[in-house]
């Protein structure tokens, strides 16, 4: 045995309708997601006990699986019953969902099969909080060409493209890969990317290059209640270089600014005033949604 997964969790999580520890959960070696990647994920934060902007996460769910025409097999509510009882209750510790639902078990065929019971499996882990050092500081990222195929849209299991373009940055010793598609930004390895001009805040556009984040329709309501302006477009690698903050998101990190970029300044090379609005105002809408759901915050 290996180290890793020696140390495997016995946490609890969900497979096909049934709670078990994580380290005992098995799926078949025929399962379309392990053969083919042939599947969806979701990945979900959850602050004081509540799953933050779970809607939205479980809308994107929807669409991945009607890219890959397989129907959503649990509702709404079965969804949030399932993080519910595997979330540890109370505390202040955030923490994580990961949602993965595959086309199923069958015969190795690339055909998609119809009529079979797809895979359905949750887990929860730990969301070890980015610090205030960091923050304060600023990360440094490294540049790539975007060489994923042309649906980063779908929330595919298929990451093999964003393992790659990760490792670029890890062996760089930097935080992300920002990418360009003919020098056309387009996203990190895992991470939206965005970036400040003149007081307004700019991504790229939503279509099949990106994988449109929940900070998408998070960022553009805080931009509006603290009068930033918004707007998504096509957004040049030069407008990168020259912009005045840089910065990137997700579920995990949050919003994390970009102060160099291939070594170079990015702005005056300090985490910038936009970033400063923009994550105050993530914090406070983290203690709203768990007030709204009846979690102290």
């Amino acid at each position: 045995m290996h180290p890793i997964t020696d140390a495997l969790p016995a946490t609890l999580c969900y497979l096909d309708g049934e709670y078990t520890a994580l380290r005992d959960a098995k799926i078949s070696v025929l399962d379309r997601g392990f053969i083919f990647g042939d599947g969806i994920y979701e990945y979900v934060p959850v602050y004081f006990g509540q799953p933050f902007c779970f809607e939205e996460h479980m809308a994107r769910l929807d669409r991945s699986l009607a890219e890959l025409q397989i129907e959503n097999p649990l509702s709404l509510a079965q969804w949030r019953e399932i993080v519910m009882r595997l979330v540890a209750p109370g505390g202040d510790a955030p923490q994580s969902v990961y949602f993965q639902v595959t086309r199923g078990v069958a015969p190795r065929d690339h055909a998609m099969v119809r009529g079979i019971r797809p895979t359905v499996f949750v887990m929860v882990n730990p969301l070890p909080p980015i610090s205030d050092a960091i923050r304060a500081k600023g990360v440094a990222c490294v540049t790539a060409a975007d060489f994923r195929w042309q649906k980063a849209h779908i929330k595919s299991t298929s990451l093999l493209g964003a393992v790659l373009a990760r490792q670029i940055s890890v062996e760089a010793g930097a935080t992300e890969t920002i990418m360009f598609r003919d020098e056309w930004l387009s996203e990190a390895s895992s991470s939206n990317v965005w970036i400040v001009k003149d007081g307004k805040l700019m991504g790229p556009p939503k279509n099949n290059l990106v994988l449109t984040g929940i900070r998408y329709g998070l960022f553009e309501r805080l931009s509006n209640s603290l009068d930033i302006p918004f707007e998504l477009r096509r957004i040049s690698r030069e407008e990168v270089f020259a912009a005045d903050e840089l910065l990137i998101s997700s579920a995990s990190k949050e919003l994390l600014p970009v102060v160099t970029l291939d070594g170079q300044a990015i702005g005056n090379g300090r985490p910038g005033p936009i970033y400063q609005s923009l994550y105050a105002a993530y914090q406070q809408a983290k203690q709203h949604n768990a007030q709204k759901h009846g979690a102290p915050a």
